[in-house]
């Protein structure tokens, strides 16, 4: 079998959701949209769902996919519906959906369901990507009570600039949101991963975890409030080849590194087919048998050269990580120009192990 693993420590999810329930004081949905970040939403859920207050996804598709596997906590549509067609599934399915615009408040009002919907109104708060604007959301908010077809509304925003701790938008952000919905009555959910972990006054009834669920911090380096989340991926793989090349030897595609000093070289199983990165070259830090050393070369499509010139020890059938425990996936991200979640979500033709 090829050695390239993606172990998912489930125990590890579990213990960054209670941390978020923690920080945040009241209940949170674990956010499992794009299968999970890359981490597969159903085992993800079947791992939660004694501790979970409820989950979110991105669309219908994914929700079906969580009922198909046993889940059977309440599974919120994060965008909603995008047809009129699919309101049936949502209310057979005993689904909760946003509505974020005026097509979708459209829908449910000419909709006639057997039952009233749990609906969460978004709010644009200074985002501009979803959301009813200030000056309209306490006219949609009365529209959607006044159609019978809401049995409770949660009012909500989303954070632009949260995982900037020092950034002020995330506080006006606050400060729109509580003038927009002043008197109005109901449940409130604000809070995403970054809020959670250090915007106290984002934490209201309903938070949403999303990165943090999976051990990644969305906050800068140099903000210890991410520092106990746990790593629950953990992608690694071996070395299957070893060689020793002289000074001066260029490595991989285009050459781009050029020996300087007589180099051994390991050759491991992963690549950008797997979804590793490939910005991630020269210099990308990896952990051989857990000690750090650092990718040499380009990454290729199925393999990826790493140096073990200050490794003696190290050689065939030695452990490679990734990411997990030694090197952080946002240092990966950072080394590639991208971010955590992007990443994560890249994963596949990885062997994933449940453990």
């Amino acid at each position: 079998m090829r050695p390239l693993i993606a172990a998912i420590r489930t125990q590890y999810l579990r213990d960054n959701y209670l941390l978020a329930k923690r920080q945040h004081g009241g209940r949170v949905l674990a956010v499992l949209k794009a299968n999970g970040y890359g981490h597969d939403a159903a085992r993800c859920a079947q791992a939660l769902a004694d501790v979970a207050d409820g989950f979110a996804v991105a669309c219908l598709e994914e929700a079906l996919q969580l009922r198909a596997a046993g889940v059977s906590a309440p599974i919120l549509l994060l965008e909603g519906v995008f047809e009129a067609a699919e309101l049936a599934e949502v209310e057979r399915h005993r689904l909760w959906l946003v509505v974020q615009s005026e097509e979708q408040l459209r829908m449910l009002e000419e909709a006639q369901p057997a039952a009233p919907f749990r609906v969460w109104l978004m709010l644009d708060s200074g985002m501009h990507r979803e959301g009813f604007l200030p000056q309209h959301y306490r006219a949609a908010w009365e529209r959607l009570q006044a159609s019978g077809k809401a049995e409770s509304i949660v009012k909500m925003t989303h954070f632009a600039r949260a995982d900037e701790p020092t950034v002020p938008m995330t506080l006006a952000q606050i400060e729109t949101f509580d003038a927009a919905t002043a008197g109005l009555p109901g449940e409130e959910s604000v809070a995403n991963s970054a809020g959670i972990l250090c915007h106290p006054r984002s934490r209201r009834d309903w938070g949403r975890a999303g990165i943090l669920l999976y051990g990644a911090s969305p906050l800068p380096a140099g903000f210890p409030q991410g520092d106990a989340l746990k790593p629950v991926m953990r992608l690694r793989s071996r070395i299957f080849s070893v060689r020793e090349l002289a000074a001066g030897e260029p490595i991989g595609y285009g050459n781009n590194f050029v020996t300087d000093r007589p180099t051994r070289v390991g050759l491991i199983a992963g690549g950008y087919a797997d979804g590793y990165p490939r910005l991630a070259s020269s210099g990308s830090p990896v952990a051989v048998d857990g000690r750090r050393s650092r990718i040499i070369g380009r990454v290729s499509m199925d393999m990826i050269t790493v140096d073990l010139s200050d490794l003696p020890a190290a050689g065939i059938g030695s452990e490679v990580e990734l990411w997990g425990d030694t090197v952080s996936v946002n240092e990966v991200a950072a080394a590639a120009g991208s971010i955590a979640y992007e990443l994560l979500c890249n994963i596949k033709r990885a062997h994933f192990v449940f453990e």
